[in-house]
This record gives structure tokens, sequence and C-alpha cells, in this order.
């Protein structure tokens, strides 16, 4: 999808993408209400508005203000971290497949993290925060190191392959340390898979600052990113430094995917369904897609985690295991329509 301007050079296709970013934002709102509205203690409307607005110290306002109010802002940041990690990953490999889940960089800061669990005991988010960052920059590198390797260069199926193997090496790590050590590793259970709930607390300010950050990075590459759609030698001939463009981008991945991950576990699908979607909305328009990924992605992860609270009530199933289920069926219905990605 092409973007057409009249004579005037006015860009006749911004009106109905800012009606879709205006929707996008309706969605992400209801999937805030739901989110702090739903859970395993039934409350009703009312009382979930009166614990908001005038807190009485009860059980049901300490469930609201203290336990879904804050995994719901951490959905939202894990949500907005992951869509635009993944939607800036397509952009600068110009993969379609790239997605922080595939190409290593969740595994990579799962590990890191695991690592330091059980060689240093981390009990502090603040701790995990920071061996995350250096796993998913190890696993980035990784990554590409290799995938450059031979005369072919870097691909987008060597990419994919690299990314793939070494997230099943990651993962297949991870999970023997927590064998040899499944006392220690009981609490982390639940972010292995993938979770926004009894997060220690002080996560939200924690990752916070690095989201907001990386979001920011992110979003000011946007047209640097459209140019170097084209290419790189017509990207350099526009003025648009391709080296600093992709350091960039790389620092804002591993902020964004080094954060959330931390946070909340690494929770895949997220950055690979929510970009193709954008994409069959906006087009390629980066200037479009990242700040539609930064609002349908967290609607997505709040929903999904929504959806868990449900089906096995009044037990949960972690968002982690309901973001495949709910996304893959999307995914293969776009891609089973022609150029919904439009690459």
């Amino acid at each position: 999808m092409i973007s057409t301007a009249d004579e005037t050079g006015t860009d006749v296709s911004a009106p109905r993408r800012v009606l879709g970013l205006v929707v996008a934002l309706g969605i992400l709102a209801m999937a805030c209400v739901a989110s702090v509205g739903i859970g395993s203690a039934l409350l009703s409307p009312g009382t979930v508005l009166r614990a908001l607005t005038d807190p009485d110290g009860s059980i049901s306002q300490i469930t609201i203000t203290e336990v879904r109010v804050p995994r719901t802002l951490l959905g939202l940041l894990a949500g907005a971290a992951l869509g635009v990690a993944g939607a800036l990953m397509q952009a600068l490999t110009r993969n379609p497949l790239a997605d922080p889940g595939i190409l290593g960089v969740n595994a990579g800061a799962a590990l890191a993290v695991s690592i330091g669990v059980a060689a240093f005991g981390l009990v502090d988010i603040g701790d995990y925060v920071w061996w995350a960052f250096g796993g998913a920059l190890i696993g980035t590198v990784l990554v590409y190191g290799i995938a450059s390797r031979g005369a072919a260069g870097t691909t987008p199926v060597r990419l994919t392959l690299v990314g793939a193997a070494l997230t099943a090496v990651f993962l297949g790590l991870s999970q023997t340390l927590a064998l040899i050590d499944p006392r220690t590793f009981d609490r982390m259970r639940f972010w292995e898979v993938g979770s926004i709930t009894d997060r220690p607390a002080g996560t939200v300010g924690t990752v916070v600052p690095f989201v907001l950050v990386g979001l920011v990075v992110a979003l000011l590459s946007t047209r640097a990113l459209n140019a170097l759609a084209l290419g790189e030698d017509v990207a350099r001939s526009v003025g648009v430094r391709v080296g600093l463009t992709r350091a960039l981008g790389l620092v804002a991945v591993v902020l964004l995917c080094g954060a959330a991950t931390a946070a909340a576990g690494p929770i895949a699908f997220i950055g690979l369904m929510v970009p193709h979607a954008v994409r069959w909305i906006t087009g390629p328009d980066q200037r479009w897609v990242l700040p539609y990924a930064m609002v349908l992605a967290p609607a997505l992860l709040l929903t999904a985690d929504v959806i868990g609270r449900l089906i096995v009530w009044p037990s949960e199933v972690q968002v982690g295991v309901v973001t495949p289920l709910l996304g893959a069926p999307i995914l293969i219905a776009m891609v089973r329509r022609s150029g919904s990605s439009s690459w």
C-alpha cells in the first residue's frame, strides 16, 4: 500500500490513518477497562470506580489499585515495547519474519536473567533489567554475526534460521538451569512463560524509563527507516546515515526487549503478528506503522491477559501462553489474504 498525494502535496490517506489510530486508541482503552475490571474476584463496576476515585483501604480497593492497575500498566509497557521492537526489527532487516521472539533477542535476555538468578541469586527487578539488557544485546549480536558470515551475507532466510536455532539453544540452557536448581527457579515459573501478574513491587517504575527512551528513539527513526526501505544507496543519496540509523535501531530494540523481558518474561508473537496487522491498515510507511504498533500491541497483550483470566476461572492461564493461541489464527488469516503485509 503506497500513500498518494493530491496536487497540493497533502497525503490523501492521512485522514483515514488518523481515524484508524483513534479507533485503535479506543480499542486499547476498552482493553484497559477490561483488565482493571475483570479478575478472579467478581467486583461490580461501581466498586471498581469507587476503588479508583475514593480509596477506603478495603480488600476490593487494594485488589484494584495494588494488583490490577499495576498489572494493566505493565501490560501497556510490555505490549508497546514488544510491538514497536518487532516493527523496528522488520524495518531494519527488511525481513517480514523478524521478531524479538524469533531472532533470539528475548531468549538471550531470558537466558541472561536465568544465569543471574542461578549464579548470583538475583531477586530484584532492578537487577533483572541490566542482565536482560546484556542478554538481549549479546543475542542480537550473535544472530547478526553468524547470519552475516558467508558469501551471501545477511539475508532474511539466514537471519530467521540462525535466530530460530539460537533461540532454541538459549531456551534449552535456561530450562537446564531451572532443572539443576528447581527450588531457586520455582519463583520464576510464571516469569519464564511470560506473565504480567504477581510482579515485584516497583516493576513498572523500574522499566518505564527504558521503555520510554526506546520508544522515543524508534519514533525519531521513522523517516530514516522509510528511506532505508528503498535500499542503502538510495538512503545515503538523500542524506540518511545508514550506520547511525542501524545503531540507533539496535539500541532501541535492546532497550525495549530487555525491559519488557525483565519485567514480564519472554512473551512471544506480539512483535511478529502486530506489525503485519498494522501494515495491512497503514501500508509500509514507518511514520504510521510504529505508532499503530505502539497502540495495538498492548491492546492485544491486555486482551490475551483478560482471556487468560476467564478461560479457567477462578484460576488463570499466563499471558505468554494465550498470545500465540490468540494471535496465530489472525496471522494465518492475514497471510491468506494477498498482499496483507504490504512488503
